[in-house]
């Protein structure tokens, strides 16, 4: 269980940074009164900040008087050494011997324990424009791709110690992402209604979805994803070309024959409906030719 929470952001613990720098003042003047006491400060300091106490020259009162000194001047390192300026958008995680010990969000001079180590990391809101990568659609055609990727930081523990580098691991997961949404989507719905790589609000969604997923685990929060650039070679794009205007053709010819059969349907429907005409199985082939002849060439004027 213990091991569990060293990877889940906590509070680390911090002070002011005023009370730090206040405590390091107090031991440096101790310090200072502590050397001036076993007169380590030259004469012509002492002449002027005044007489002072009178130095005792007995041995014990000098270790006493130096131990002092050292006790001080340990203090006012301690002070000193904790301060650290936290700013807005980062954030300090804290680590002793290789050990979670918390996360300071808090802004300004704060005091933490100068024995721990302290790492930056950016929380704020930050976007990354990817080089063209190489992906498949689900025709095996290849194409290269650039994504825009926007994400921050959720977790600092987790982004900090569950991965070496997790910019590097986020742009590692992007060409994951890419290759395994690219390869389900057609460049083209020819036949029916369905989700192609011309639809970028569709593919975007997709990919964050996947990005999210991959990326959860070292406390990365992907926001959105919008695919910049989607292109094939020039011989595959010429194909491509061919081949949706073939579509839309035969798309453009099925539409036709539909309008006519239901012309037709409609007028023989009127005709024997209304009691107009009497026709045999013969007279009635004749006239449902006659009728597709002259309505498709109506169309095809049009």
């Amino acid at each position: 269980m213990g091991q569990r929470d060293e990877v889940v952001e906590r509070v680390g613990w911090s002070l002011p940074g005023w009370l730090g720098a206040a405590a390091g003042m107090l031991a440096l003047a101790g310090a200072l009164y502590g050397c001036r006491l076993l007169g380590w400060i030259p004469d012509t300091v002492t002449d002027f900040l005044g007489p002072g106490a009178q130095v005792r020259s007995d041995d014990a009162a000098r270790a006493g008087q130096g131990a002092y000194v050292a006790g001080c001047a340990v203090l006012a390192v301690l002070a000193f050494g904790g301060l650290t300026r936290c700013r807005s958008g980062c954030a300090l995680g804290l680590s002793l011997f290789g050990r979670y010990r918390g996360t300071v969000r808090r802004t300004g001079l704060r005091w933490v324990n100068p024995l721990v180590l302290r790492r930056r990391i950016d929380v704020r809101l930050r976007h990354w424009r990817s080089e063209p990568l190489s992906a498949v659609d689900a025709d095996g055609m290849a194409l290269r791709v650039e994504a825009l990727v926007v994400w921050r930081v959720r977790d600092t523990a987790r982004a900090l110690f569950a991965v070496q580098d997790h910019d590097a691991y986020l742009r590692g997961q992007i060409e994951v992402a890419l290759a395994r949404v690219f390869s389900r989507l057609p460049p083209e719905a020819f036949h029916e209604s369905a989700p192609t790589l011309r639809d970028p609000e569709a593919v975007g969604t997709e990919l964050a979805q996947v990005l999210s997923e991959e990326c959860a685990a070292i406390g990365v929060e992907v926001l959105a994803v919008r695919p910049t650039r989607i292109e094939y070679a020039p011989e595959v794009a010429d194909a491509m070309h061919r081949r949706r205007i073939a579509a839309l053709d035969a798309r453009q010819r099925a539409g036709v024959l539909t309008s006519v059969v239901d012309s037709v349907e409609d007028t023989l429907e009127r005709l024997t409906g209304r009691g107009l005409v009497e026709l045999d199985e013969y007279e009635r082939n004749a006239l449902v030719r006659d009728l597709t002849v002259a309505f498709a060439r109506g169309d095809a004027h049009t």
